[in-house]
């Protein structure tokens, strides 16, 4: 099949942006050596995360809270509020991170789902949450602002859970 001259000034061209658009991204690219966290002093989160190529992850499944009275007679006697909840999920978190030589410090990323709280008319209790996370980051014995979503949804697995909540952790770099 014969290509046409105009082809093949088009694929030049295309070869061409390509070429100049990665010796462009090359020029700019700065490696990263160290977990790095972006964003405003002001947030309690941070708006992103670098993490280098050769840095090991750990990735928590969603985490529930723990039951606090399994003969309550109700969502907030056996699991507590939304606050209390997520509080027990960050405890949790806390002591599967140490078994794994890590820490809340090393936590880079939280993905955080909110049920619907009766007591709140059905609405997520969002500053509970808030609330919660306030007790374990950007604070002076942890000062890590990771970034995070918080997601609301219709339900948990669980009726009496109001808060779910991923991890994702980074192993600190080696000493060189």
């Amino acid at each position: 099949m014969k290509i046409g001259h105009k082809a093949k000034v088009m694929i030049a061209a295309s070869l061409l942006s390509c070429f100049v658009g990665a010796s462009v991204f090359a020029a700019t690219y700065k490696p990263i050596t160290k977990v790095t966290y972006f964003g405003t002093k002001t947030s309690a989160i941070s708006s992103a995360v670098a993490i280098p190529k050769d840095v090991a992850s750990f990735w928590t499944s969603g985490t529930v809270p723990p039951v606090l009275n399994k003969d309550g007679q109700t969502v907030y006697e056996r699991y507590g509020n939304t606050q209390a909840q997520g509080e027990g999920i960050l405890k949790g978190l806390e002591a599967q991170l140490k078994e794994q030589g890590l820490s809340l410090k090393d936590v880079t990323y939280l993905r955080v789902y909110v049920a619907p709280d009766a007591e709140l008319g059905g609405k997520p209790d969002y500053q509970g949450w808030f609330d919660a996370y306030a007790k374990y980051f950007n604070t002076k014995g942890n000062p890590t602002k990771p970034a995070r979503s918080t997601v609301g949804v219709q339900s948990l697995v669980n009726a009496d859970w109001l808060i779910e909540i991923e991890a994702f952790a980074t192993y600190p770099m080696p000493k060189k």
